[in-house]
This record gives structure tokens, C-alpha cells and sequence, in this order.
């Protein structure tokens, strides 16, 4: 079996590294970091723990799928899954509130009927089937299998079954997300609430393909999930697995350089000059460092007919803020509340176009987990506040951070009784920082039908032989489960060859 040589220690990296060491590879990640995960990481302070990455699971499958792959315990065994009830609670800008049951599309449509008025669960209901067809027609190609060879076909076809919709006299269909919540769902709220299935991915649902109807029937189809301590312990598990399949972790080494050889990856280079031999190398980076570390190769990953993703323009961060708070959770309160924004469209005014004097106050979530393990005792809280942002708004401005921590604290005050009251200190995370992972400080969206290709991510394979892309920046995509999902397809195309097409 060969040598393999992992750069970077994230989520899809580590379920190369398993999924390769069981096929009986030798496998060492090498991680310019201290530690593994990539953006699950954890943040503690006086007794207060809080994950800084994603807060909550869809798809556990995935993750169930990598354990039972790679030995005898279980997901299960090692981590506490718990299903999240309701899935969410919605505050939407006239005041109206909703929570959402958890799995259950009667609950849902009843849910809304009762708090946006009768019919409003029907048709939310409604497009929950249509965007099952889309699920059904994309979830191989765009989930399950390495990307086509003829990507351009997936870039072309608009998979979500959309009703025709009459107006002046001329029949049209709804080609984006934007055009679903008005053609279709026809309530400014039902619209919010599509929409924020898309903005938690950095996405404007104004050119967001229709298809993108998969990302909350995802939550609706198989939950949303919590891991007991933090998504952070998922991590963990992943990790521990690593280190029993007999994966080496170097930490605190940057790859500086792929080396090639006879025209495939033969090995990286190491920050001081090192040379590490490799039979294949699989890189888990930013597809600006890519292009770095294979510059001296000649392999041209950035070439125009490859999918690739957009390195030229700013893309949307997370700006995040962590709240200490005394008090614990009062009886009932939900785990994760949507505040959406008072303003949605000048929101997405400048999403599409950041700048300006001022920013508005944004779609935010709050997260509350009932966790003893986030907190110091019984008697504090611990919450995390997020909101999507562009990482090109003016951050070098000295008031920016203050301006949109004031605006998350405004929406949250909806979301957590006596907010200000119960308020000890908070810390921030700027959409561009990057120091904790060192990586693009940028939203991955799973990859998307139609859209013509802009929605599509890099493949797993590159022009170098023997060199992998995985990851939240390669097929298919951003997200937990999408990020796992690439591990098992470059393990698979590793172990099996260019005739690997997926899994089973």
C-alpha cells in the first residue's frame, strides 16, 4: 500500500485519513496548526466553552457511514447525539414567531397555519415536495459521486420542479430562490424563512438557483442534531478514530510546496525545507493556498474549463459573538432562534454590494445549547451569536465591529429574556479572521445544480496525479456533512481508481 501525504487536519481531511488508513495506506496529515478540525474549533474562557464552527449537525449519516467504515464502535458509542426540538424558532420582522418541529411535516404545517395563517403551512408543505424531487434528482451526482466528467450538464439543468406562475400574460418559472419565496410561497415570512436557509451559507437568494430548495429540506428530511458538549466533540471522535487506524498527526507544520515527479505528486515540502516522499497527497486547503503550493508543479489547477471556485471576489464570512451570561436557560427556551432582519432586501443589497456608511442589522441566529458542559454551573449561560456578512464591509473601520455587535445584541434581546441584564462580557470573531484555522475566513456553500456552474465546486481530482482536493472547498462542498462526504470520495477514488463512482 502507498504513502499519503494529508495537508491540512479539517473534517473532510481526517475522513480521508481514517477511511485510507483502514484500506491500509500509511497516512500522515500534517497541520500548520496545533490542532485538528479545521473551523470546529472551541473557545473557553472563565469556565464558559462555546464552538466557534457550525453549532448544529444535519445528515449524521455521514458521519455514522465513516465509523462503521473505519471499526467497531459506532458513532453512537463515542458521541451524544441529540435531536434538536424544535428545529428552530423564527422572529420575523412584523413580530410574528413560529417554532418549527423538528422532522415532521404535519407539525410544520400546522405550526405555520397557526402563526402566518391558514394556508401558509400548505404551501410551505407543499414546496417541501417539490424540493424533495430536487433532492431525489441531485443527491448522487452532487453528494454521493466524484464530479461528472460532463459537469457542464449538472451546470445547465435546473432540477426543482417549480410551478409556472402567470403574470402579464406571460408564463414563468421560478429560477431562483427569491423567485420560489414570491411566485410560489407568497408570504414575505415564508420568503424569510427560505432565505435563511440560503444566507447561513453565505448565499443571496436573489441569484441563488432554485435548486438550493435541498438545503432546508435537509433539515426537514433527517433533523437537525446536536452533539452533547459541542460540535466540537465530533471532531474529537473523528480525530481519536484517525489516531486508532495508526493515522500520524504532525501539528504545527505547514506544507509549503506539492512536489511533483514524473509528471504526478510525489511528495510535499515543509516549512524549513523538509521533503516528504508520497505515493498520492490530498490537500484540504482553500483553493488560494492550492494554487500556491502547486505553482512550482505546472499543473495549472485554476485553468478555465475545470470547475474551480471564484479566488477573485470577496465572498461572505460569519461574524460571530460569543456571549457569557448569568442566569441559566429559563424552562422551554429553544436551542437555536432565527432573528430575521427588519429590512431583508437592503440586507441583500449589501450582500450583493458590501459598503457604504452604515451597515443594517442582518438575519441572526442565536444559539442556546442546554449544555452543562458550555457552562460553569447551572446558574450561567453560554450563546453564540452569528450573522453573515461580507468579508469586504469595511472591517478596517475601527466601529465596524462595535456597529454589528450592538445590532446581533439588538436581535438577540428577541431570542434571550434580560439579555443586557444577564450580559458579563462577549467576544467577537470578524468575518476575515483566519488565525485560528489559518484558512480562508470565507462561507462554503454545498455544491448546487444549475446556476451555470457557479454553485459547483472544484473535483477531487486535479490535473496533477496523485494530488486530491477535499473538503469544504471541493466537491461537494461546504458543511459537515458535505465535508465528510469528501473524504469518502477521495478515499474511494484513491483505493479504487478513476472507476470509483461513489458509494452504494
Amino acid at each position: 500500500m502507498g504513502r499519503i501525504a494529508v495537508i491540512g487536519a479539517g473534517m473532510g481531511a481526517m475522513a480521508a485519513a481514517a477511511r485510507l488508513a483502514v484500506a491500509g495506506h500509511r497516512v500522515t496529515v500534517y497541520e500548520r496548526t496545533e490542532t485538528y478540525g479545521g473551523g470546529m474549533r472551541r473557545f473557553e474562557r472563565d469556565g464558559f466553552a462555546f464552538d466557534t464552527g457550525a453549532g448544529l449537525l444535519t445528515l449524521p449519516a455521514v458521519y455514522r457511514d465513516l465509523f462503521v467504515k473505519t471499526g467497531k464502535e459506532p458513532l453512537e458509542d463515542l458521541v451524544e447525539l441529540v435531536q434538536v426540538d424544535p428545529s428552530a424558532r423564527h422572529v420575523f420582522a412584523d413580530g410574528t414567531e413560529v417554532a418549527l418541529p423538528n422532522a415532521s411535516r404535519a407539525g410544520v404545517v400546522t405550526a405555520l397555519d397557526e402563526a402566518l395563517g391558514a394556508g401558509a403551512g400548505q404551501r410551505w408543505g407543499d414546496f417541501l415536495v417539490r424540493a424533495r424531487e430536487t433532492w431525489d434528482r441531485t443527491r448522487r451526482p452532487l453528494l454521493e459521486e466524484p464530479l461528472w466528467p460532463n459537469w457542464r450538464v449538472l451546470a445547465e439543468r435546473e432540477p426543482y420542479p417549480s410551478v409556472p406562475h402567470k403574470k402579464l400574460l406571460r408564463t414563468r418559472r421560478a429560477g431562483t430562490l427569491a423567485e420560489i419565496g414570491a411566485w410560489e410561497l407568497r408570504d414575505e415570512r415564508l420568503a424569510a424563512l427560505l432565505n435563511s436557509h440560503a444566507l447561513a451559507y453565505g448565499l443571496n437568494p436573489r441569484d441563488t438557483p432554485a435548486s438550493a430548495a435541498v438545503l432546508p429540506y435537509l433539515e426537514h428530511a433527517f433533523g437537525t442534531w446536536y452533539v452533547r458538549g459541542g460540535i466540537r466533540e465530533l471532531a474529537r471522535a473523528v480525530y481519536e478514530r484517525c489516531v486508532r487506524r495508526r493515522v500520524e498527526f504532525v501539528f504545527g507544520t505547514e506544507v509549503t510546496a506539492v512536489l511533483a515527479k514524473d509528471g504526478r505528486a510525489a511528495g510535499v515540502e515543509l516549512a524549513g525545507g523538509g521533503v516528504i516522499d508520497a505515493d498520492h497527497v490530498v490537500a484540504g486547503v482553500d483553493p488560494v493556498r492550492l494554487d500556491a503550493l502547486t505553482r512550482l508543479t505546472g499543473c495549472h489547477l485554476d485553468a478555465e474549463d475545470d470547475v474551480r471556485a471564484d479566488t477573485k471576489e470577496a465572498r461572505p464570512g460569519r461574524f460571530t459573538v460569543l456571549l457569557a451570561l448569568r442566569g441559566g436557560p429559563e424552562a422551554g427556551a429553544a436551542h437555536r432562534t432565527i432573528v430575521h432582519a427588519p429590512d431583508g432586501e437592503t440586507e441583500l443589497d449589501l450582500l450583493a454590494s458590501p459598503g457604504g456608511d452604515r451597515p443594517v442589522r442582518p438575519t441572526v441566529t442565536v444559539l442556546r445549547p442546554d449544555d452543562p458542559a458550555l457552562r460553569p454551573d447551572d446558574d450561567h449561560e453560554s450563546v453564540v451569536l452569528s450573522a453573515v456578512l461580507s468579508t469586504d464591509a469595511g472591517w478596517e473601520r475601527a466601529d465596524m465591529a462595535r456597529v454589528c455587535t450592538d445590532f446581533l445584541l439588538e436581535a438577540a434581546e428577541a431570542a434571550v429574556p434580560g439579555l443586557r441584564e444577564r450580559l458579563i462580557w462577549h467576544e467577537t470573531r470578524l468575518p476575515e479572521q483566519v488565525t485560528e484555522t489559518g484558512g480562508f475566513g470565507e462561507i462554503s456553500a454545498p455544491a448546487l445544480a444549475a446556476g451555470k456552474g457557479g454553485f459547483l465546486h472544484p473535483a477531487n481530482t486535479t490535473r496533477l496525479p496523485g494530488l486530491y482536493r477535499v473538503g469544504g472547498w471541493s466537491h461537494p462542498g461546504g458543511g459537515l456533512p458535505h465535508a465528510g462526504m469528501s473524504g469518502a470520495l477521495v478515499a474511494g477514488l484513491i483505493v479504487e481508481g478513476p472507476e470509483f463512482r461513489g458509494s452504494q
